[in-house]
Order: C-alpha cells, then sequence, then structure tokens
C-alpha cells in the first residue's frame, strides 16, 4: 500500500468521495442519514463548501481516493463564524492504519490558517470507538454526549461531542472576520 497523499479534493474526487459515504450511510452509524445522497447531491454540498471557502480534503493512495475530510459551518448564525464542524470518512481497507489521524490533522492545520479558532466534532454512536480514539489523539476533549437522540438499523443511537481549540482559541479577539 502507497504512503497516503493528502490533497485539496477536486471535482473529479467525487465519484470516489460519493462511494466511501455511500458505504458509511449504508452499513454504519458514523452518520445518520439513511438514504446516501447520490454523486448530484455531494457535488452539490462539495460546492457550497468550496465556495464558502472552507476545506475540503481527500487522501489518495495506491492511485485512488481512499478517504476524505472537511470543515463547514458549525451553525449559520454569523456569531459561530469563528467555529466550524469536521467530518471524516475513510474507505473501510485503509481503517486503523494511521490514515484518519493524518487526514484529521490537516484539516486542522488547514482551518488553523484559514482564521478558525473552535473545532466541534459530532460524532455518531458512541460505539465509534475508531472517530473517538482519532479525535482524543488530534487534541480534541470531550464535551458531552447526547443520549439516544438518532434511530438507525433498529437501534438508538447517541452522538458524541468533541471540541478542540485552533490557533489562539478564545485567548485573543480575531484581528479579522473569517468569512464563511
Amino acid at each position: 500500500m502507497s504512503d497516503p497523499v493528502i490533497r485539496a479534493a477536486v471535482e473529479a474526487d467525487l465519484p470516489a468521495v460519493t462511494g466511501i459515504y455511500d458505504h458509511a450511510v449504508r452499513f454504519g452509524t458514523a452518520t445518520f442519514e439513511l438514504v446516501p445522497p447520490d454523486l448530484a447531491e455531494m457535488t452539490r454540498r462539495f460546492g457550497l463548501l468550496r465556495d464558502g471557502g472552507f476545506p475540503y480534503l481527500v487522501v489518495e493512495m495506491d492511485g485512488g481516493v481512499a478517504g476524505y475530510a472537511y470543515a463547514g459551518p458549525y451553525r449559520p448564525r454569523p456569531a459561530y463564524r469563528f467555529t466550524v464542524e469536521n467530518s471524516i470518512y475513510l474507505a473501510p481497507a485503509v481503517h486503523r492504519r494511521g490514515v484518519g489521524i493524518r487526514l484529521l490533522r490537516r484539516l486542522i492545520a488547514e482551518c488553523e490558517a484559514r482564521g478558525y479558532r473552535q473545532m466541534i466534532a459530532v460524532i455518531g454512536d458512541s460505539a465509534n470507538a475508531g472517530s473517538i480514539g482519532v479525535h482524543t489523539r488530534a487534541g480534541f476533549a470531550m464535551i458531552g454526549t447526547h443520549r439516544s437522540v438518532g434511530f438507525k438499523f433498529g437501534r438508538w443511537l447517541d452522538t458524541v461531542m468533541m471540541q478542540l481549540s485552533l490557533g489562539d482559541g478564545s485567548r485573543t479577539i480575531p484581528e479579522k472576520p473569517v468569512s464563511a
């Protein structure tokens, strides 16, 4: 297996991204979507994030996209403009190979470079030890659990909330507004 190459996503990556997410929706509890979005919908979502200036990354291995991560708005109101929510998904073949932490660390760096101050992870399923572990290794702190807020695969699921301060965090007042 080749070394991972992390780079900005482009539209040509979206069929692979759509396939990775399709698998996560159909077989996993990391996302609470019940019906996998098609390529047109994933392209629309990608465009909104790209046009908003948010980072959207892919990890390439063995000549193909093996995972992706992006940051987007945490909430729509302007007071939240310095806070992002992250998402990260990997193809099952690359789980537990250190790819996720490298991808997440790069996403964190991209968000810091854009002036964001907080990153929130909303992790589907409190039993998602892989995602919780990756976020913990990246420095995120547990801030709470929403119990039984999702229902998928015939069972109730929690969401785990984790948070990471970026750059100066809340120690200083931002010099310029982040446009998102």
